[in-house]
């Protein structure tokens, strides 16, 4: 369970191959142009580089340091290294967010914890919805037809404005 934080948490959960990130990529824009200060948690099935082969930072990374910060004139990241612990806390990785500078955190991922997700669904690619199952979905976005209906909001995934204006809405009526 998502703890009560002082911003909304909002969750995009599918399967894979639905097109999470696709549509992320169209609504963050959106959410920034309506004046949304937005953070976002991804969640990573497997190990993962943010950095290259060849460049010095990812060279300083693999020294055996326990946490490496790389920063430049528009950005910076902080690297931490650790033992594997298994999958990490939806929680906790929202704990190491700077949260009093955003309005909303979006959470592509964590599809099995309990916070308020936005299901997407593609009927052509034959997966079974999440929704009822997960009493957490607020809304479904999809395309073709539902086998059934949904008495929660129904978005069009290939709407992004749509879903846009649901998500300010949504942060709107949760937030702290």
């Amino acid at each position: 369970m998502v703890e009560n934080r002082a911003v909304p948490v909002l969750g995009f959960a599918a399967y894979s191959g639905t097109g999470k990130t696709t549509l992320l990529l169209k609504l963050l824009p959106l959410l920034q142009a309506r004046g949304q200060r937005v953070g976002m948690v991804k969640h990573a099935h497997r190990t993962f580089e943010i950095d290259h082969t060849g460049k010095d930072s990812y060279a300083l990374g693999k020294s055996g340091v326990q946490q490496i910060i790389v920063g430049s004139r528009s950005r910076w990241a902080l690297i931490c290294e650790h033992e594997d612990r298994g999958e990490p806390s939806l929680d906790g990785l929202i704990a190491e967010l700077r949260i009093e500078q955003l309005d909303l955190v979006l959470v592509e991922g964590f599809k099995r914890n309990s916070f308020p997700k936005i299901e997407l669904h593609r009927p052509s690619l034959g997966h079974p919805l999440l929704y009822p199952d997960d009493e957490n979905i607020v809304a479904i976005a999809y395309d073709g037809e539902l086998a059934e209906p949904a008495p929660i909001a129904q978005l069009n995934i290939n709407a992004p404005s749509a879903i846009a204006d649901f998500v300010t809405a949504f942060s709107g009526q949760h937030h702290g």
